[in-house]
C-alpha cells in the first residue's frame, strides 16, 4: 500500500508557486489569465459597550468580500465582453467563478478558490501603444457574495 508523505509538525514546507493557475467561469475554463489580485476576506470589529461597564468590547462584524481583478490577453472570444454589456445593460447573470492554482508542474490542482455568484463590475481594455511589442492585456474586476477554499480535491470551506 502506498504511502503520502504528510510533513512532520514543524517541518519546513515550499510554498506553492503563484505562477500556475486557471480561471473556470462555471465549471469551464475561460481564456488565458496573466494576473488574479485581490482575494480577500475581512470581518471588521464592532466596538460593543457593555450596560453599566466603561469597558468596551469588539465583536466580530459583518464578513466583506473585497473585488478580484482579472488581468487576461485579449482574443477573438466575446464571452467575458458579453457578461459586462449584459450587467451593464440591467441583466445580471451571476457566475460561480473558480481560481485554480496548480502544482510546480501545472498539472495537478492543489487549491482553488470558489467566488460564489460573481458578477463584473468594472472592465479595463488593453493598454495600446504602436512601440509596444507586449500582449494586450485587459482587465476584469468581479464582486461576489461568497469565497470557498477548497485544497487539492477537498470539500470547500466557506468564509
Amino acid at each position: 500500500m502506498p504511502t503520502t508523505a504528510t510533513p512532520q509538525p514543524g517541518a519546513p514546507v515550499d510554498p506553492y508557486r503563484a505562477y500556475n493557475f486557471k480561471l473556470l467561469v462555471n465549471g469551464v475554463t475561460n481564456g488565458h489569465f496573466t494576473e488574479v489580485s485581490g482575494l480577500e476576506v475581512n470581518i471588521p470589529a464592532v466596538a460593543y459597550r457593555e450596560q453599566g461597564n466603561d469597558r468596551i468590547r469588539m465583536i466580530p462584524g459583518q464578513v466583506e468580500y473585497g473585488p478580484v481583478t482579472l488581468h487576461f490577453g485579449l482574443t477573438s472570444s466575446r464571452e467575458l465582453w458579453d457578461w459586462v454589456h449584459a450587467v451593464a445593460r440591467g441583466t445580471v447573470n451571476r457566475r460561480n467563478v473558480s481560481v485554480v492554482l496548480l502544482d510546480a508542474a501545472g498539472t495537478a490542482e492543489v487549491l482553488r478558490w470558489n467566488l460564489i455568484n460573481a458578477w463584473p463590475t468594472n472592465w479595463r481594455g488593453a493598454h495600446l501603444n504602436t512601440l509596444s511589442q507586449e500582449i494586450a492585456i485587459a482587465a476584469l474586476t468581479l464582486r461576489y457574495e461568497s469565497l470557498e477554499l477548497e485544497a487539492g480535491g477537498a470539500a470547500p470551506t466557506t468564509a
